[in-house]
């Protein structure tokens, strides 16, 4: 039965065993009488060294074949390695090449490679240092995600990819259709921004619910922080406020990243030291601080007096830039900052109004480096101000009709919010390209692999 390699690392138990292990070549040191082979399979950064020599059946006729990418299996025993590296090794008894691998045109040599070139080898990019560490770093965070909700109650829902209605009224959506002149759903119907509306209806029957799922947007954006697919986090509460809210998305945050210290504590010390320096103390500062929050209107007058010279000038009513975010917790605050209490201009229809008439009762918890990483809000629960504000802001009644008639039939307050998981990736890896923390990017013009 095959060993994981971070199990053969972690469990000292195993020494003085034979097992064996299968994985990929990352090197070889070929000598007269023996070799070196550093083999890895995935489950951990540091490789596997291997020590194969002369008394392994076929030795002569098997390690001229071996080459950087080719995968193989071992059957050894686990000794406590001599050297400084690593503290455990294989003696090998035997070899076995399972795939060989043409090192002339193997495109991942042992130097360092743009992540530019490695999305056009999307097929093989997994297997360097810097992808593998990202996607287990993802992984951890997609599980502690469920864990989270899960160990809290709440249901996790699939809410639907195709979709009618468009959550934030008035977004760039791709739209979905066939060759034939009649709609295939009837209707016009496109891919799904956001699970929340629907999420809003079992959260108004299941008390707490959330969504974890893809979504699409189809803004023609080829930054470093936008894709075409990417996927979000979305929980949903009955009877609950705005407080709620901030209170369970600072939890979340809190939670999340310190179980990625926990299970991913090699990657973790790779990404501070060869991907952004200072990434493991910025993250330290989020689970140990608390969130420093504050209204939209107190951040609008710390912005307008800091005398900093920001390229978007600031007024009330206007939205906040990632400069502005930025500098709130970066430099005054120095900690993640959560704004509440926004213009209601700026924000979409489903927010609830405040009694200011205003302002809507809508949060946004802000990080160091990346701004904005969660965006939420008390949803507007009263039929007749939920009506109005649609009708003001020309959106069908009939298009979201279920919607209203949820403010009709045993309505409460309910509230939720939006967290988009590859920015978590990004925050965690200190990643600068979010295109480089999805296993397969969509952005303009490229839907490879």
């Amino acid at each position: 039965m095959r060993i994981k390699i971070r199990t053969i690392k972690e469990d000292h138990g195993l020494v003085g065993q034979e097992i064996t292990v299968k994985g990929w070549v990352r090197t070889i040191r070929a000598q007269k009488n023996f070799t070196f082979i550093e083999m890895n399979d995935g489950s951990t950064l540091s490789n596997l060294q291997i020590i194969v020599d002369a008394s392994v059946p076929e030795y002569a006729q098997t390690t001229p074949l071996l080459a950087t990418g080719a995968s193989i299996s071992i059957v050894g025993k686990v000794v406590e390695s001599p050297g400084g590296k690593q503290h455990v090794e294989i003696q090998a008894s035997q070899l076995e090449i399972i795939g060989t691998c043409d090192p002339e045109s193997y495109p991942l040599q042992k130097k360092r490679h743009s992540f530019e070139f490695l999305r056009s080898i999307a097929h093989l990019r997994p297997r360097t240092n810097t992808m593998g560490a990202v996607m287990r770093v993802r992984n951890a965070l997609a599980f502690a995600t469920h864990r989270f909700f899960q160990s809290r109650g709440f249901c996790y829902i699939h809410t639907p990819i195709i979709t009618l209605s468009d959550c934030e009224g008035g977004g760039k959506m791709f739209q979905v259709g066939t060759n034939e002149k009649i709609p295939f759903f009837g209707k016009e119907a496109y891919l799904t921004v956001s699970g929340q509306l629907n999420g809003e209806i079992y959260a108004c029957a299941l008390s707490d619910i959330y969504t974890f799922g893809p979504t699409f947007r189809a803004e023609n954006s080829h930054t470093s922080r936008h894709l075409a697919e990417f996927w979000m986090i979305e929980p949903e509460m009955a009877f609950a406020d705005l407080k709620d809210d901030m209170d369970l998305a600072e939890n979340y945050l809190k939670t999340i990243f310190l179980e990625v210290f926990n299970s991913c504590g090699e990657d973790m010390e790779f990404f501070d030291q060869f991907v952004k320096p200072g990434t493991i103390k910025r993250l330290e500062n989020v689970i140990k601080e608390p969130f420093q929050r504050l209204s939209y209107s107190e951040a609008i007058t710390i912005l307008h007096n800091c005398g900093k010279p920001f390229e978007f000038p600031i007024t009330w009513g206007c939205d906040l830039q990632s400069e502005h975010e930025r500098y709130l917790c970066e430099e005054h605050f120095k900690k993640p900052v959560i704004v509440y209490d926004y213009p209601a201009s700026i924000k979409a229809f489903y927010m609830r109004a405040n009694e200011d008439g205003k302002t809507v009762a809508a949060m946004d918890v802000l990080v160091p480096e990346v701004g904005e990483i969660i965006g939420g809000s008390q949803r507007e629960e009263r039929l007749d101000v939920l009506v109005e504000k649609m009708d003001r802001m020309g959106l069908s009644r009939e298009h979201y009709w279920w919607y209203v008639e949820l403010r009709k039939y045993g309505s409460v307050p309910h509230a939720g919010f939006g967290a988009g998981f590859e920015r978590l990736v990004q925050f965690v890896t200190g990643m600068e390209n979010i295109r480089d923390v999805i296993p397969f990017p969509r952005y303009p013009g490229h839907a490879d692999f």
